[in-house]
């Protein structure tokens, strides 16, 4: 089991936030396990910390596209994608996608913004069925070797860097830009105007590549815990802490009334890092001084945003 805990920590988080944690399950799992992978991340990769160890688990190779969408329908051959549906704020130098959550869009607006998109997307040669108000599944040629970059990657953040350094092919954007004319009429983004929400006036493609062979390791052996992200994402310290503390006692307590099993790993990522403990068997020495210092979890989220 591969326990893989997204945004536990991040850069301007204070300390004296981290120290007020109470999260004594986590403290037991990490005096029993040691660290055993550090991972750094710069800002010019396509994916964040906990996406590379979550394909790494799955015995991904880092020289490939990581295929998230045909991970999600393996019945489904050839190359594929994730659509997003977003909102760009575009200014003089920037253009900055709004957390796609935030939109809040509804299913019935997301299906009727899709089927008007539907005989553009069709032109390029794409098959793009519904999945849900956020994500829409695409297959075609386009997705083959797309160095996509990720969702988690752009959202709240400056996307035209990752639009104009090569990672979208030209006719993606082509079709991005007819896609921008297209919404800015729509009922749908004229009904959202006037109830004073913000417009659907692009899209963010995500997860694109082919499956050519099976993960390594069975799916659900590799737990990617969702619990911290939306908190993170408004900066919302007091949710986030309640969120951790909520995540301790539901999630890490089983694991932590026991000694932790051999092939239990645990992944702790902020933005920039991910650090993967695993149990080992400690000499005498590492657990008389166990025994004596007290594992310090603040310390432990902390190096994760450590100059």
């Amino acid at each position: 089991m591969h326990l893989i805990i997204p945004y536990a920590a991040f850069a301007d988080v204070p300390q004296d936030t981290l120290q007020q944690l109470q999260l004594p399950h986590l403290r037991q799992l990490l005096a029993q396990m040691q660290c055993v992978q550090r991972d750094e991340t710069g800002d010019d990769v396509p994916h964040l910390p906990h996406e590379r160890c979550q394909a790494r688990a799955l015995g991904w190779p880092d020289a490939a596209p990581w295929p998230w969408a045909a991970w999600a329908h393996p019945e489904q051959p050839g190359p594929q994608a994730w659509i997003t549906p977003c909102h760009w704020q575009i200014g003089m130098d920037q253009v900055v996608m709004l957390e796609p959550a935030r939109l809040q869009l509804s299913d019935a607006e997301s299906q009727q913004m899709l089927e008007a998109m539907q005989p553009f997307l069709q032109e390029d040669g794409l098959t793009v069925r519904w999945h849900s108000a956020q994500l829409w599944h695409a297959s075609g040629a386009l997705f083959e070797n797309m160095p996509s970059v990720s969702l988690d990657r752009v959202s709240g953040q400056n996307v035209k860097p990752w639009i104009t350094n090569g990672h979208m092919p030209p006719s993606l954007r082509r079709l991005q830009s007819e896609m921008q004319m297209l919404l800015y009429n729509h009922p749908v983004n004229d009904a959202r105007m006037a109830r004073g929400e913000c417009s659907v006036n692009s899209f963010w493609v995500h997860g694109a590549g082919s499956m050519t062979q099976p993960p390594a390791v069975q799916a659900h052996s590799v737990v990617v815990v969702p619990t911290l992200r939306e908190a993170l994402m408004q900066r919302n310290l007091p949710a986030w802490q309640a969120a951790w503390q909520a995540l301790d006692q539901d999630l890490l307590a089983p694991w932590a009334s026991q000694a932790p099993p051999s092939d239990l790993r645990l992944s702790l990522c902020s933005e920039t890092r991910a650090h993967t403990y695993q149990w080992g068997e400690r000499s005498w020495l590492q657990r008389l001084g166990a025994a004596f210092q007290k594992t310090d979890t603040a310390a432990a989220l902390q190096a994760l945003t450590s100059p």
